[in-house]
């Protein structure tokens, strides 16, 4: 039987992929840091396994952080349970941070100044995202559907 990862080992690997990404490190590069696989690195990341406090304490060390920090609890976090099975905070603004290349995307668009430039981008990453989810329903297709886009798809039939 497979064990779910404990919701504070998942909160503090996140925090670890988040400071690692920020410091523009691999997995590969923590992990020789610390005298581990990188694929100790990922189980840590997803809170499959967790670091002991020497562990945690030479990761901190590496990222230049204190230990507190990866324990340190996210207001945008929330750990009550939503209808489904996943957390509420799974979706959150930091969770979401953990995502490979987020960081990245995120730093990337707070150099760019103008607005109808920002507008746009948000935009295609959001088409594409929708694409990749590729929704079958046509009335989820039809509210996903901006008013001023549907105003525009219906005048043009």
């Amino acid at each position: 039987m497979a064990r779910t990862p404990d919701p504070l080992d998942v909160m503090v690997g996140t925090k670890i992929r988040i400071f690692r990404t920020d410091r523009g490190m691999s997995q590969s590069e923590l992990a020789g840091q610390i005298g581990v696989a990188f694929q100790q690195v990922q189980k840590y990341e997803k809170g499959i396994n967790r670091g002991g406090a020497s562990r945690l304490s030479r990761i901190a060390a590496v990222l230049g952080i204190t230990v507190g920090e990866l324990f340190e609890s996210s207001k945008l976090e929330s750990p009550k349970k939503s209808a489904g099975s996943r957390s509420a905070g799974s979706n959150s603004p930091f969770r979401l941070l953990a995502e490979p290349d987020a960081l990245r995307v995120l730093k990337a668009f707070s150099r760019t100044t103008d607005p109808h430039v920002r507008r746009a981008i948000a935009r295609l990453v959001e088409s594409v995202a929708d694409r990749e989810t590729r929704v079958k329903s046509p009335t989820l297709r039809a509210a996903a559907v901006k008013p001023r886009e549907r105003r525009r798809a219906i005048s043009s039939k």
